[in-house]
């Protein structure tokens, strides 16, 4: 696995480089992993282990949320007839695509910050789910996020499909497997969207 990763950042490095004219990124291999993750939509349905699976769920779980709340809960489909049914359910989903794994990353409002900053749970939550897609590029394993909230009608489906409580609010899913494809890197750099100390 560590061989199929290093040549993976290989070539999705050497693709970055080649489609940017701009000055070259630092070389450290936290940055390259963010630089060449790329969204994966096709899966072998080969499985993945507990070990990886358990890695995924650290990472989501370390990301910053205000004050700490740490409002979040993470429902994970291994089951493959469960995974099939959130595909026919939700196409754009990518859970027909043979995933491995549906992780689907959620706020829990009984944990969330009272009153008028409640929302917060979405930057946090949001926050974990890009955790979870880098520590997937960083093993190998193909991830791609796809919408639920603020959508309540795709929220709702899931929450019936899986049983969830009205107070468990789905953001995202997140299929994860071994990738079937290697998309190309698209580099989204542009100067233009950055304003210096005023707009």
């Amino acid at each position: 696995m560590k061989r199929i990763r290093a040549y993976i950042l290989a070539l999705a490095a050497i693709s970055l480089a080649a489609c940017s004219n701009q000055p070259k990124v630092m070389e450290n291999e936290a940055i390259q992993n963010i630089m060449t993750r790329v969204s994966v939509r096709a899966f072998t349905g080969e499985k993945i282990s507990e070990a990886q699976l358990d890695t995924l769920l650290r990472a989501a779980m370390a990301a910053p949320s205000a004050i700490n709340k740490q409002p979040w809960a993470f429902i994970v489909v291994t089951d493959e007839a469960k995974i099939a049914a959130l595909g026919e359910a939700l196409p754009y989903s990518r859970c027909g695509n043979k995933p491995a794994v549906a992780i689907i990353p959620c706020g829990d409002l009984g944990k969330a910050i009272p009153g008028e900053m409640a929302d917060f749970w979405i930057n946090d939550v949001s926050a974990a789910t890009e955790n979870l897609l880098l520590a997937a590029h960083a093993m190998g394993l193909g991830a791609v996020w796809t919408g639920l909230h603020p959508d309540m009608n795709r929220a709702k489906i899931v929450q019936n499909m899986l049983g969830l409580p009205e107070y468990i609010i789905p953001l995202c899913i997140v299929p994860v497997g071994v990738p079937a494809e290697q998309p190309e890197v698209k580099d989204k750099f542009k100067p233009e969207n950055i304003h210096y100390n005023a707009w």
